[in-house]
């Protein structure tokens, strides 16, 4: 089966290529209608007779989509090689039940079930697909037929089994149809128990097998901290990206069919996708599709606290969604909208586009009143002649961990990526009773969303007033120099090439000398934040740092803390 290339034509009940037929064939394809076949029986000998008989006169292949009570739903005409299915829905009809409909159809050359018959089986959950031998008299010959199967420990996504003749196609279909189905619902029933959206990752690279394996451990850790159960991580290296599929139609259509097997609910892309791929590959595999970018700000919104966090990744995720809004069904009317809100002559989709311009809009006033606020407290504290530290870093780098060992909080801290999206700040005494503001940030993360990075913006302006960044870094992550890069580019962006900056070497417990190496070669030092080590040198390091740079110290009452930084005051 497959798409024709030729022409094609529909001629009142016929589908497919009917053209150059007679009108006796003609005729006689449209009696098809009449015949039936018992609920047992892939086909009856009679049915399969005059498909064959029809077939080997045309010498075209003949088929009948048939439903569950044996009646012909449609006739289909091919060519000799393989015929085009009639548009039923290109989606599946669900993960539960099949179609309630199965393809019976000839084949010329005594060939077995080819890989689109065994394609649109999965693709479009045929009850079953069957294919009858055309012997040189015209009668039908072998039957090979197949239909697919629950999960299984081999993984297999159908049966494939063949008839010697025709009359041995009463096997009781009706039974196994329900039996099947019987089974999908159970494991489905099954898998709904832990509520997390089954996902495949997919990761392609034009860059080399490496650099994808990085970035697809990268996927892996987002997906796990977006709650996403991971099925399977496939990676494949491509010389150009294909411009409509990412990846290829035919590798798209191997990753569906992996889905139907394992009921997948969703396919996560490590790329970002063009509007126009995302929607194609949605139309192709009728399966929730995210990107990179998608994932990242799914996170965010549900690790967002504050009312400032939260306004933020509402906007990006509409500049995200506006230029993806092509004809939805969805409604977005809790944006906006409503009696009144409507312009003459609008199509819904217009509407909807528009909705999210003045949502787009009004998130962003509300967010520069925000930052105004910000900022005068920004003022109010800089009257004080506190010297400021920020912490930066990749995510899940341990910066929540370092803040909290120096300060004695309790800042949420999550094996995750992006477990801290506010900031937080905190009071750090210093030895001679110098007292700075010590915050914690967002994390950072390679190729991080612009309209993330522009959404919070406001957000990292506390970064602006940092007189020292402790760049905090994982050393124990084999991709700890590329984190590094990626981080400073950020803060490049940000205009930060000039505020001062000490690198600090994360986990040393984990690095195995690895932290220790590193810190000499970078200038910088190496800690554990878990363990509380390496702090002695951290805080002689920033306080030199801090003071070298013309900073006043506050004098307190307090007695002086030691060198781990214990005493400590909320903002």
């Amino acid at each position: 089966m497959g798409r024709l290339e030729g022409e094609t034509t529909i001629q009142r009940d016929l589908f497919g290529n009917t053209l150059g037929l007679k009108q006796s064939q003609l005729q006689r394809l449209r009696h098809t209608y009449r015949r039936r076949v018992g609920q047992g029986e892939i086909v009856s000998p009679e049915l399969a007779r005059h498909l064959t008989e029809l077939s080997r006169e045309t010498n075209r292949q003949i088929g009948v989509l048939l439903d569950r009570k044996g009646d012909v739903e449609q006739v289909i005409v091919g060519d000799a090689t393989r015929l085009e299915l009639p548009d039923i829905g290109r989606a599946r009809a669900g993960q539960i039940r099949l179609r309630g409909l199965r393809l019976v159809h000839t084949h010329l050359k005594g060939e077995q079930l080819t890989r689109d018959d065994l394609t649109d089986l999965a693709l479009l959950r045929l009850d079953l697909v069957a294919a009858l031998t055309v012997t040189e008299d015209g009668l039908p010959g072998v039957v090979h037929f197949a239909h697919l199967l629950a999960i299984n420990p081999q993984g297999d996504l159908w049966r494939l089994e063949t008839l010697r003749q025709v009359h041995d196609a009463d096997i009781g279909v009706d039974r196994l149809f329900a039996d099947l189905e019987g089974e999908f619902s159970r494991q489905a029933a099954l898998r709904k128990t832990d509520g997390a959206e089954r996902a495949i990752l997919v990761g392609m690279s034009t860059r080399g097998r490496q650099a994808a394996e990085e970035s697809m451990a990268e996927l892996k850790e987002l997906a796990r901290s977006a709650g996403v159960q991971i099925l399977e991580a496939v990676v494949q290296g491509r010389k150009d990206v294909d411009p409509r599929y990412l990846i290829g139609r035919g590798k798209l259509q191997d990753l569906v069919l992996r889905s139907i097997q394992s009921m997948a609910s969703m396919i996560i892309f490590d790329s970002d996708l063009s509007p126009s791929q995302a929607r194609h590959i949605a139309e192709e595999t009728s399966l929730k599709i995210l990107d990179r970018t998608q994932l990242i700000l799914d996170i965010f919104a549900q690790r967002a606290q504050s009312a400032d966090g939260k306004l933020q990744v509402e906007l990006a995720q509409l500049k995200y969604l506006l230029p993806r809004l092509t004809g939805r069904d969805d409604s977005l009317s809790r944006l906006a909208g409503g009696i009144g809100g409507r312009g003459p002559g609008e199509t819904k989709l217009e509407i909807d586009r528009r909705r999210v311009r003045d949502r787009i809009t009004s998130l962003e006033q509300k967010i520069e009143r925000l930052a105004a606020e910000r900022a005068v407290r920004r003022r109010q504290r800089n009257r004080r002649d506190l010297p400021v530290i920020s912490i930066v870093g990749y995510t899940n780098a341990g910066k929540s961990t370092l803040l909290n060992a120096l300060t004695q909080s309790e800042v949420l801290v999550e094996d995750k990526l992006f477990a801290t999206l506010d900031p937080t700040s905190r009071r750090l005494r210093f030895p001679r009773d110098r007292e700075v503001i010590i915050t914690d940030t967002v994390g950072f993360i390679r190729d991080l969303p612009k309209d993330l990075v522009n959404a919070f913006r406001a957000t990292l302006e506390e970064l602006t007033d940092a007189d020292l960044l402790l760049h905090v870094v994982d050393a124990s992550d084999a991709a700890a120099e590329e984190q590094i890069r990626a981080v400073e580019a950020i803060l490049g962006e940000l205009g930060l090439q000039s505020t001062p900056r000490l690198l600090v070497f994360n986990k040393a417990d984990r690095a195995t000398g690895a932290a220790q190496v590193l810190a000499m070669r970078d200038g910088g030092v190496a800690i554990s934040a878990l363990n509380r080590q390496g702090f002695e040198d951290l805080l002689r390091r920033a306080e030199t740092i801090l003071w070298a740079h013309g900073k006043e110290a506050l004098s307190s009452e307090e007695p002086p803390p030691s060198l781990d930084g214990t005493p400590s005051v909320a903002l």
